[in-house]
């Protein structure tokens, strides 16, 4: 009865394994941006990120959570970051909608502000696999990481200064004037 059971047992992974690498090998899993997600593909995803960022015990930020940090974490945020997560009361960019997964906007709704500003940085820094996220650790000083996750930890607080920072850079257009079109 037991040796019944354990080669059932066995069999049933087996034949579990072989499904799954089937359904990929036979090309029936999403791989294009505009497939529907895999069954659970978020919720794992999400579970080993958050268990993954839990185990690196990042410090504390070392830059406080004050007007002249947002101010230059604005800024590196319109240069780094508002391509993919958007900037306060605008619509995603067209970049962005045709991402998969889509990259959160992260000026609507909640945004990260529910998330310590620690986590925020080692996302920045590391980036986030099969995401699009790319890691800034290169590109970036930390005090710049610093700043931006200070500015997302508290983008519900900021000040009207720095929401006018965030505001979209508007060049004005050219006009030529009627001695140049000659």
């Amino acid at each position: 009865m037991l040796k019944g059971f354990v080669v059932g047992f066995l069999l049933a992974v087996v034949l579990l394994i072989g499904g799954v690498f089937y359904y990929f090998y036979s090309g029936m899993a999403p791989a294009a941006t505009a497939d529907p997600s895999m069954p659970f593909e978020r919720r794992l995803a999400n579970m080993a990120l958050d268990a993954h960022i839990e185990k690196q015990h990042i410090p504390q930020p070392p830059v406080p959570a004050d007007e002249p940090n947002f101010l230059a974490g604005a800024t590196v945020y319109k240069q780094q970051c508002a391509l993919c997560h958007g900037l306060p009361n605008q619509p995603p960019t067209d970049y962005a909608t045709t991402m998969f997964p889509k990259p959160p906007q992260l000026f609507q709704g909640k945004g990260v502000t529910d998330d310590p500003a620690s986590e925020t940085y080692w996302k920045v820094a590391n980036g986030i696999r099969l995401t699009g996220m790319p890691s800034f650790n290169n590109k970036l000083s930390d005090t710049q990481m610093w700043q931006v996750s200070q500015l997302l930890a508290h983008a519900n607080e900021i000040s009207d200064p720095v929401k006018r920072a965030l505001l979209p850079d508007t060049a004005p257009t050219p006009v030529a004037s009627p001695s140049s079109t000659k």
